[in-house]
């Protein structure tokens, strides 16, 4: 099965609310949170007010993605406040299955994120503790930026391990997916697709329609 994850990221932070709505009202199951420090990558973005804010108002599946220097420091405050599924990165995390053990303790689900210069060998040892395997399509810490087509080969590579090992492992991606790219990913084995400006320029609830039938379609 294959799930939509808008991401916040892209969204008009006046009309917020509003537009999380269309997202649900739509029919998206999950909703995208980064958290940036400025510290693992350049950018800060937002934390636990916003997250608080929109756990109040929305059943969505809260998807977490933490762009953190050791993310360890925040997952019970982030799981207290709505977090459904925290994902921490590889190269910002030195306490990885502590960390992935401490979200699952909590009841909560657990990924595991890799930048695109990060081999797919990085996950492997942790494979046992993930829900969810997520591979960086562009470099993180902003929006917009245009897919890196060399990840394709990495999502294979991860599909066939998944497939071959983990077969409720799901497989993420992230950064610069639009409809135009939309099948390749898919069928190069990625089944959570995070999408921000291609949702939350335009017509949002169009937006995510158009992208619900053609990954049901797929």
């Amino acid at each position: 099965m294959n799930y939509l994850c808008p991401s916040i990221l892209a969204a008009d932070f006046w009309e917020l609310g509003k537009q999380i709505e269309l997202v649900e009202q739509a029919g998206a199951p999950y909703l995208h949170i980064d958290v940036m420090d400025g510290m693992f990558v350049p950018s800060i973005s937002f934390g636990m007010p916003v997250l608080e804010c929109v756990r109040k108002k929305s059943e969505l599946f809260m998807d977490v993605h933490m762009m953190v220097e050791q993310p360890e420091r925040y997952i019970e405050e982030l799981i207290r406040l709505g977090a459904d599924g925290v994902t921490i990165h590889v190269e910002a995390c030195s306490c990885i299955p502590e960390t992935l053990s401490k979200i699952r303790a909590l009841g909560k689900k657990t990924g595991l994120a890799i930048n695109p210069e990060t081999p797919v060998e990085a996950v492997l040892p942790y494979m046992d503790l993930v829900d969810m395997v997520l591979i960086m399509t562009v470099h993180p810490g902003f929006g917009g930026q245009r897919y890196i087509m060399d990840c394709v080969d990495k999502i294979k590579k991860m599909r066939t391990v998944i497939n071959q090992r983990y077969p409720d492992v799901k497989l993420e991606i992230d950064g610069g997916v639009t409809l135009g790219n939309l099948e390749m990913n898919l069928d190069a084995g990625a089944n959570v697709i995070v999408t921000g400006s291609a949702i939350f320029k335009g017509d949002i609830g169009q937006n995510v329609r158009e992208f619900l039938k053609r990954m049901e379609a797929l």
